[in-house]
């Protein structure tokens, strides 16, 4: 081969301290460039994209037509058709008045209809943050015993998850929520599953006595304690229509163009079971009835607001909590449909209009909302083009509760058990969760820690523990950094893992070790001990094969995308330690942001000319000719 050429390291054009963290900063909470747009325009054009921009309907508004209404008017009854239902199951799920959840229908499409950016996403309450909230809110004040100041403080959690969710749009904090990652929702969301389907026993075999406990052993306790209780009436009626629903939900799996199928049939079980308990008078025979149901649209409620008083921190607590569990499912569902259908979904955009309409939301007697992926996934399979298929489904919300509320009195409790098992249990991923294990192991770990947290000890632990995983796994990924050795790929200039190319072979008298992370306060001390204990290994593994001494470790820094003064340091200190040893350290393909700091620290004056290389194989040609000179 023809002798390798040596390049020089440069350092990269000066700029000023202003300008490094403008871009730094801009880098961080404006990656999405969200100005950009307004440059070069008019001022008249700069006011309508801004309209645009802040308030979406106005974007696919100018050229709505009456093909369009067509669609979205099929998709918004059809969403509401199934949201009906839902909103009074999942207000009964968050210990709620089933009234409340059709009032969380109502105000909430509306206000998403002109601030979302998703053509599909369908909001409305949803299981997994009413199950949280009930829980959380019932540790400490008893729905029963306290009605009033549970709903003060739902209300209130409401309005708290409003302004979080809002204040992480405008702040533009939206990484925060990343912090939940998938392995733990996946097992967070099978374990929530779970939890609220047990809870369900008590509807589905007519219990009075029911535990208050959310645990997985205190609901089976409270089930087999009980079944003095158990009512052959209710059991028969909600088997018959678990049934049927799970049925409809297959039929809709199997064949996505059925997807009505499934989307109709939890109204038509709460039709029929009405019918059937209104003709036969199962009242009379066991069958718990919903019962007298508020006519009217939404009461305001902002006078029932708790800012002051011994449970504001359980409030505002619970609102976070719930906020981000609302904010991650409805920034997922919204990514997912726009994902299939070619369009971009504004994160921070979905934040602050999820989080003010869950604030308009709390003064209109709404509890937490979001997009939901069940309803979701119908309002997109019935042909949904814009939001105005929310605003559909408000309107026949709106009829409902206006005209419609005297037909439930006689809907059974069992019935709802009996939609909310059906809703949650695809929140149940096996074959995910399969391929975390076949994947990542520790991503499994994580998610099966996830689900026994829930199951075992508490909801909101259970969460507390996911997101304590998600942390502990950046902090080993981080403090604990990968390194590996590289050999030279025969016949070429390039090194790679000799672990990974396993025709990679050694080069004699050097040791070149690859550093995969920044180098930072938290893991210098890791590195040097490491590098150090890497030196060692290769001296022994050379004495074993008396092979020529080791003379140079080379540090391939093509991945250490940063480092601080603590790994500065670090790196003197090892420079040093070798030196004392006779061993030279060299390091090879520094990215600009090190070449930078290592300058401005004057370290790169203790390396010298021949310490700094553009590749691992310049650094080693041009030492070991070095070294043949001298």
């Amino acid at each position: 081969m023809e002798p390798l050429e040596i390049h020089k390291v440069c350092l990269p054009p000066s700029t000023t301290t202003f300008k490094a963290l403008k871009g730094r900063f801009s880098e961080i909470f404006f990656p999405d460039d969200p100005l950009n747009q307004f440059k070069n325009q008019p001022f008249a054009r700069k006011l309508v994209l801004g309209l645009t921009y802040f308030f979406p309907i106005f974007h696919w508004a100018p050229e709505y037509n009456l093909t369009l209404l067509k669609s979205d008017v099929i998709s918004g009854i059809t969403i509401a058709s199934l949201s009906i239902p839902q909103g009074i199951s999942y207000a009964k799920l968050a210990n709620l008045p089933p009234i409340v959840g059709l009032y969380s229908s109502f105000v909430p499409p509306l206000l998403y209809a002109i601030l979302g950016s998703s053509r599909h996403l369908a909001v409305g309450p949803v299981s997994i943050a009413s199950l949280v909230m009930g829980s959380m809110l019932r540790e400490m004040v008893s729905p029963v015993q306290e009605p009033i100041l549970f709903l003060q403080l739902a209300f209130t959690a409401t309005f708290f998850a409003g302004v979080f969710q809002a204040s992480l749009a405008i702040l533009r904090l939206g990484f925060i929520v990343d912090f939940l990652s998938k392995a733990t929702l996946i097992g967070f969301m099978a374990g929530a599953a779970i939890i609220v389907s047990l809870q369900q026993l008590k509807g589905l075999l007519g219990i009075v006595h029911f535990t208050t406990q959310m645990g997985f052993v205190p609901v089976m306790v409270s089930v087999f304690k009980n079944r003095t209780e158990w009512s052959w009436q209710t059991i028969v009626m909600g088997v018959c229509f678990l049934l049927f629903l799970l049925t409809a939900r297959h039929i809709s799996m199997r064949k996505p163009n059925l997807f009505w199928v499934s989307a109709a049939a939890p109204l038509a079980s709460v039709v029929l079971s009405t019918l059937v308990v209104f003709i036969f008078k199962a009242q009379n025979h066991g069958i718990k009835t919903i019962g007298h149901l508020q006519q009217g649209l939404n009461p305001p409620s902002a006078n029932m607001l708790y800012f002051h008083g011994p449970f504001l921190g359980l409030a505002i607590k619970t609102g976070i909590v719930t906020g981000i569990l609302a904010l991650t499912e409805g920034i997922a569902v919204g990514r997912t449909f726009a994902s299939l259908n070619n369009y971009q979904v504004d994160g921070n955009k979905e934040m602050l209009a999820i989080g003010l309409m869950n604030m308009a939301g709390s003064c209109t007697s709404c509890y937490v909302t979001t997009g939901s992926f069940s309803r979701s996934a119908v309002n997109y399979n019935a042909g949904a083009k814009t939001a105005m298929s929310n605003i559909v489904m408000a309107a026949t919300v709106l009829v409902t509760l206006l005209f419609l509320m005297p037909l439930f009195y006689h809907t059974p409790n069992v019935i709802l058990a009996a939609i909310i098992i059906t809703a949650v249990i695809g929140l149940i991923d096996f074959r995910a969760a399969f391929s975390l294990w076949r994947v990542d192991k520790l991503d499994f770990l994580a998610c099966l820690s996830a689900l026994l947290g829930v199951l075992f000890i508490s909801v909101q632990m259970g969460l507390a523990l996911a997101v304590g995983i998600s942390i502990f796994k950046i902090l080993i990924h981080v403090t604990r950094p990968k390194v590996v050795t590289l050999g030279k790929v025969p016949g070429t200039q390039i090194y790679r893992n000799i672990g990974h190319y396993r025709d990679a072979s050694r080069v004699a008298s050097f040791l070149i070790l690859s550093i995969e992370s920044p180098i930072y306060f938290a893991n210098s001390t890791y590195l040097q001990e490491r590098i150090l204990r890497w030196v060692r290994e290769e001296e022994e593994r050379i004495q074993s094969v008396k092979g020529g001494p080791l003379k140079c470790i080379i540090l391939d820094m093509a991945a250490v995308t940063s480092i601080d003064t603590s790994g500065i340091g670090a790196l003197s200190e090892l420079k040093q330690t070798l030196k004392n040893r006779s061993l030279e350290l060299v390091l090879a393909n520094p990215v600009g942001d090190v070449m930078e700091k290592l300058y401005a620290s004057n370290t790169l004056n203790s390396f010298g000319s021949r310490g700094i290389y553009l590749t691992v194989g310049e650094a080693v040609a041009s030492i070991s000719s070095f070294k043949e000179e001298v």
